[in-house]
């Protein structure tokens, strides 16, 4: 690989810095381009650096890893975001999500999931793990939709889902499963390459950014509702 993904390690722990730093320069194909101990110099740098992904911590000071995440996503398209988390059901976890991350993980990440994260958001893949998606959105939901209830509300239905063809909608919904491009194929009798056009498709249709914008689409839509049976 000529080009290396060049990432940025916004956390204000020295110590989880320099872990995340042993691991990824350990490859041929990553290169930590800087650091930053807070979300507005980790901001400062995205501008300057160019990373191709910034793994951010939440809680720091000055400006958060969730504001930080939103400025980098509006101000710098192009870099991916992975939000750094202690908990699987952090609370601030959804909301870096909504604010425009690519993916989180688990701060306890194994060195092999690191890195295969870091690859995959590069590339453009959102590579949160199924399991730990669905808690979490299992989580906001349910909460979500318990404020709705009790205030007599409705999601309302987006009139942009009306603009997706049915396959569309299949394979949102398979998305929002947490299922991989090849899951979905699997699932759909479809090729790979068809499912990464039916993706690319319902993104812009939505106008999304990516594919964990398209889960919480789905779930904050009510297009896709909690499975009754999952006990976390």
């Amino acid at each position: 690989m000529d080009e290396k993904i060049k990432v940025l390690l916004v956390d204000d722990q020295p110590l989880l810095r320099m872990g995340f730093r042993l691991i990824l320069e350990g490859e041929d194909d990553v290169v930590i381009v800087g650091e930053a101990a807070d979300g507005l110099d980790g901001l400062m740098q995205t501008g300057a650096l160019k990373p191709d992904v910034v793994l951010m911590d939440v809680r720091m000071p000055k400006m958060d890893g969730i504001e930080a995440t939103e400025r980098i996503a509006k101000e710098h398209p192009d870099t991916k975001i992975i939000i750094l988390t202690t908990f699987d059901l952090d609370e601030y976890a959804f909301s870096g999500l909504q604010a425009g991350a690519s993916a989180f993980l688990l701060k306890d990440v194994a060195p092999e999931e690191l890195v295969n994260a870091v690859r995959l958001v590069a590339s453009g893949d959102a590579v949160v793990a199924p399991r730990v998606t669905a808690r979490l959105l299992e989580t906001y939901v349910r909460n979500g939709g318990k404020a709705a209830r009790e205030q007599k509300q409705e999601t309302p239905r987006d009139p942009l889902l009306d603009d997706l063809t049915p396959r569309e909608q299949e394979v949102l919904r398979a998305l929002a499963e947490g299922l991989s491009n090849a899951e979905i194929a699997h699932r759909f009798f479809l090729s790979e390459a068809t499912v990464k056009t039916h993706v690319r498709r319902i993104l812009t249709k939505l106008h999304l950014r990516d594919r964990v914008q398209a889960v919480v689409y789905a779930y904050e839509t009510g297009l896709v509702v909690p499975s009754q049976g999952l006990d976390y």
